[in-house]
């Protein structure tokens, strides 16, 4: 047998370098992480003649570190939304690139519809050409020597190698998405006209005009929910609860959460929070979860917007506005969102069972009505508060507490100006 070529050997020692680095960096306690970093982190930047090696090596690290994370459960936008939480933009720009490294593995059949919106919105590629020379181009791109380049990475595979398993939320890379029935295809083209009405109640400066926008996606919603919903009956096993995970950031999170949770509810699904990821999973009907997630983000860019002008201002005896101010701003306004959205749903069910039925260009027609549907509705309830049972089989509930009036009351007043979507309450942890 020939011996090892230079290129092979200096590859193995890179490889045995960076495990060694990682796994001192992952086992020191919280005052030994500096030195443990420094340690590591001068071994791997010390030559430049050895830099290519440990690049490969750390691309060949990522993918069983990033692999790991996909099996116990965490998805791009999770491990992307920890490194934001607890490191820098460095580290961010770096989690992106190791998450498209280990994506080579996959073909595009193996992953979910959702996984695939979530690399779009990360702009997750494959920019470098040579796996040897990523780490230089990085540096280069970001403006930081070997050092500080490989302490970054050092830092961010010690941040992800400390994730505990959670609750998956749709198959990992290398099922096929087809076989665990989760939907590949774009979204409906109901969905699109629902989008369209929300961008304008966002764009829009007239209080009114937003309201009728959000008004009307709100019916649609609820009338692609029931249109699901009739359209699943006689299919059962093609048509089952789903989840996703919406991040939850600071300032405000428990507001934001009771937002959501209103939002949800309204849209026949539930929310349980991990405030220490920083999101919430969303249980529900694939449709349903897709409503969901567009508007609540409609609505807490309308909130946010409302509250900042609100916020500008001064208490009527002329002190400044607090974080009192704001939190209990938010949490008014996602308690009347809940209002108004239970009205909202209840009418369209009422109109739906009445056989009054709403077109995707929004106008209205006379149906023969469906008495399968009330039946259909409740038990797809129960088939997602099994779910959650079974995801999340020990729950606990949280209370807040407003303690400015005034920011409640400018609260209510923004939510019946809002285009509409779901608050108050508890939230399930």
């Amino acid at each position: 047998m020939g011996r090892r070529s230079s290129r092979d050997e200096q590859g193995s020692a890179a490889d045995g370098l960076l495990a060694q680095a990682v796994q001192q960096v992952v086992a020191a306690q919280p005052d030994g992480l500096d030195l443990a970093l420094d340690v590591g982190a001068s071994l791997l930047a010390a030559s430049a003649e050895r830099w290519p090696q440990v690049s490969r090596a750390l691309l060949g690290h990522a993918e069983q570190a990033v692999g790991r994370c996909w099996a116990a459960g965490w998805r791009p936008a999770d491990l992307v939304r920890v490194v934001r939480r607890e490191l820098g933009a460095a580290h961010l720009a770096l989690a992106v690139d190791l998450i498209a490294a280990e994506g080579r593995r996959h073909a595009a059949a193996a992953l979910d519809r959702r996984w695939h919106e979530q690399l779009r919105e990360l702009a997750v590629e494959v920019w470098w050409a040579d796996d040897a020379e990523f780490l230089s181009e990085f540096g280069g791109r970001q403006r930081l020597d070997r050092f500080a380049v490989a302490t970054a990475a050092l830092e961010l595979l010690r941040a992800w190698a400390l994730l505990p398993p959670v609750a998956p939320v749709g198959p990992a890379p290398g099922r096929s998405a087809v076989a665990s029935n989760v939907r590949v295809a774009g979204e409906p083209r109901m969905l699109g006209r629902i989008r369209a009405l929300l961008a304008k109640a966002e764009s829009t400066e007239f209080p009114e005009e937003a309201e009728a926008l959000s008004a009307k996606a709100q019916q649609l919603m609820a009338q692609h929910s029931i249109d699901d919903a009739l359209l699943s009956v006689g299919a059962p096993s093609k048509d089952s609860p789903a989840a996703l995970r919406i991040g939850i950031d600071n300032p405000y999170e428990s507001p934001k959460a009771m937002l959501l949770d209103a939002v949800a509810a309204a849209n026949r699904c539930r929310v349980v929070w991990a405030k220490e990821f920083g999101f919430c999973t969303i249980i529900g009907f694939d449709g349903d979860l897709d409503a969901v997630e567009l508007l609540y983000t409609s609505l807490l860019v309308q909130a946010t917007a409302t509250m900042s002008r609100a916020g500008s201002r001064r208490h009527r005896d002329g002190a400044p506005r607090t974080k009192a101010f704001r939190q209990s701003f938010l949490i008014s306004y996602a308690a009347r969102i809940r209002e108004r959205l239970s009205e909202a749903v209840e009418q369209a069910t009422a109109d739906a069972a009445a056989g009054r039925h709403l077109r995707e260009d929004g106008t209205a027609e006379q149906v023969v009505p469906d008495e399968r549907l009330l039946p259909v509705l409740a038990a797809r309830e129960q088939a997602v508060d099994d779910t959650v049972g079974r995801m999340f089989p020990k729950l606990v509930s949280q209370r807040v507490r407003v303690s400015d009036g005034e920011g409640w009351m400018a609260g209510r007043a923004a939510a019946d100006r809002a285009a509409l979507h779901g608050g108050a309450g508890e939230i399930r942890r």
